[in-house]
């Protein structure tokens, strides 16, 4: 099991990428969360097999509206006893 923090950069907030990420998340049985930032970019943490996570991504970068034109990451510490992937309203 691994931990990714990812900051996608692009055309990512109002274009359903939040929706997008749950849904995939939740095909795919990871956890985290994700939330948009006020620089314009979005943030996600998502836990679980590092192959589901790139199938995730794959999804996201498919997007109808959605277009990524950078992406930085980073490898966090898995969280124990974590459950379900949300979205994080501030």
């Amino acid at each position: 099991m691994v931990r990714k923090h990812f900051i996608f950069y692009g055309m990512v907030q109002g274009v359903g990428f939040r929706y997008r990420a749950v849904q995939a998340a939740r095909m795919f049985g990871l956890t985290g969360c994700v939330s948009n930032e006020s620089d314009g970019s979005v943030s996600m943490e998502v836990q679980g097999d590092s192959d589901y996570i790139d199938r995730m991504i794959e999804i996201l970068q498919q997007g109808t509206y959605i277009q990524i034109d950078r992406i930085e990451v980073s490898v966090l510490s898995p969280q124990e006893h974590e459950t379900g992937f949300h979205v994080l309203d501030y």
